[in-house]
C-alpha cells in the first residue's frame, strides 16, 4: 500500500466516524421525538455522579439519562447505561440499536460525539495517561481513543491490547507495541511479516523514532533487495533495482557478484531479520537492517565440475529517514565475498612397490 492509499484510508475511516456518527445521532433524534409524549423525565432511581455534581438517573421505563446539580435535566432519558469519564464534558453511553447493545459517547447536551457502533469502551490508564479502547461490535476492529476521544491513530486495528504500560496493536499477524507516556505513543518495537520468492519471512524491529508507514515501507524494501539478488530474470532484477531508487547503483551489490565459480544461487530461506538504529554522521537518522539467507549454490570445482553446497550468508540494507516521505534505501550488500567452499580432499599416493629380484633355487 503506498502513501497516497494510505491517506484515503485514513480519510475514509475519519469518514466513516463522521458517517456513523451522523447516523446514530440520527436514529437518537428520531427516536425521542416518537417517545416525547411518554412521562421519561421522572427521577426514580439516582446514579452515578461526576465531580461537578452532575448525577445520572433512571427513570420509570428503566431508560437512563443526566441532571445537573440543581436537579435540572441536561441529557434526556434514552439510554441503556451512562458512565461518567475523566473528561467532564464527555460520557460514556449505551443504547438498544437493532436489539443489540451499542456503546459510544455522548457530551452533556446529549449529542453523539463517539459514535454507537461499539461492544464496548474500555477505560485504560497508566500513571501518565488516560486513553480508551473501543471495540466494533463484530468484534473485527478496534479503535483508540484519547482522553478528549479523538482517535489516537489514524486508522482502526485488528485488535488492542494494553497490559504494564505497553500499548500492542495488531493489523493481520503484524503487531506494533508502544510505551504509554503523557502526551504521545513512544513506538518500542515491531513484528512483520512479509514474503518473497514465495517464502515467508518475519522481521523484528527495534528502533526508536520510526513509525508505521515506515516500517512498512522498510519491509517492502527487504523484499524488493532479496527479490534483485535472487531474480534469475535480468530484466525482473534490473526493474527491482530501479523500484528501490537509491541514488547510485553502485551502493547495492548482489550476493558473491564477483566469484566466477558460482554459476546460479537459489533462496530457500530467510532469518534473523531484525531492523535497528545505526549510528548517523547526517541531521537524519539512519536505520540498519540484517538478515541472513539460506542459500543453495551451485559452482564449478577445480575440474570445471558443477557442484553443490549450501549455506547461510548475511547481509546488510541501510536506510535514512525521518518519515515515510524522506526515508530512502542507501545501500545494500552480502558481507561474504564467496561461498564456504569445501576444501578438496589431499591426493592420496601410493609408495611404489620395490622390486624383487628372482631367488635361486
Amino acid at each position: 500500500m503506498n502513501k497516497h492509499t494510505r491517506l484515503i484510508v485514513s480519510l475514509l475511516f475519519i469518514g466513516i466516524i463522521v458517517l456513523a456518527v451522523a447516523i446514530t445521532r440520527f436514529y437518537s433524534r428520531t427516536e425521542k421525538s416518537t417517545d416525547s409524549s411518554k412521562s421519561q423525565n421522572d427521577i426514580v432511581k439516582r446514579l452515578n455522579f461526576d465531580s461537578s455534581g452532575n448525577r445520572a438517573f433512571k427513570n420509570d421505563e428503566g431508560l437512563v439519562g443526566i441532571f445537573d446539580s440543581s436537579e435540572r435535566i441536561i441529557v434526556y432519558p434514552e439510554w441503556k447505561s451512562i458512565k461518567f469519564t475523566n473528561n467532564k464534558d464527555i460520557c460514556i453511553a449505551s443504547k438498544d440499536i437493532h436489539d443489540k447493545e451499542l456503546y459510544g459517547c455522548i457530551d452533556y447536551e446529549g449529542n453523539i460525539v463517539v459514535p454507537f457502533v461499539y461492544s464496548n469502551i474500555d477505560l485504560k490508564s497508566s500513571a501518565e495517561r488516560v486513553f480508551y479502547i473501543a471495540d466494533t461490535a463484530d468484534k473485527k476492529s478496534s479503535v483508540v481513543y484519547n482522553s478528549n476521544f479523538d482517535p489516537c491513530f489514524s486508522r482502526a486495528w485488528d485488535s488492542c491490547e494494553y497490559e504494564s504500560g505497553e500499548l500492542t496493536v495488531k493489523e493481520g499477524n503484524d503487531s506494533y507495541t508502544y510505551l504509554v507516556k503523557n502526551s504521545v505513543f513512544i513506538f518500542k518495537k515491531a513484528t512483520v511479516n512479509g514474503n518473497v520468492l514465495d517464502l515467508p519471512y518475519t522481521v523484528e524491529v527495534n528502533a526508536s523514532g520510526l513509525t508505521v508507514p515506515m516500517i512498512k515501507k522498510i519491509n517492502e524494501y527487504i523484499g524488493k533487495y532479496v527479490g534483485f539478488v535472487y531474480e534469475r530474470d535480468p530484466k525482473k532484477a534490473e526493474k527491482l533495482l530501479s523500484e528501490m531508487k537509491v541514488s547510485s547503483n553502485d551502493k547495492i551489490s548482489g550476493l558473491f557478484p564477483d566469484e566466477k565459480k558460482v554459476t546460479s544461487k537459489k533462496l530457500l530461506g530467510l532469518s534473523d531479520i531484525t531492523v535497528t538504529s545505526a549510528p548517523s554522521s547526517g541531521k537524519l537518522p539512519q536505520y540498519m537492517v540484517t538478515l541472513k539467507a539460506l542459500t543453495g549454490i551451485t559452482y564449478k570445482n577445480e575440474e570445471n565440475k558443477p557442484k553443490r553446497l549450501k549455506g547461510e550468508y548475511e547481509a546488510v540494507i541501510m536506510f535514512t529517514g525521518s518519515s515515510e516521505d524522506d526515508l530512502k534505501m542507501i545501500s545494500g550488500y552480502f558481507i561474504d565475498e564467496k561461498p564456504d567452499y569445501p576444501t578438496p580432499a589431499p591426493e592420496v599416493q601410493t609408495d611404489a612397490q620395490p622390486e624383487t629380484e628372482p631367488q635361486e633355487n
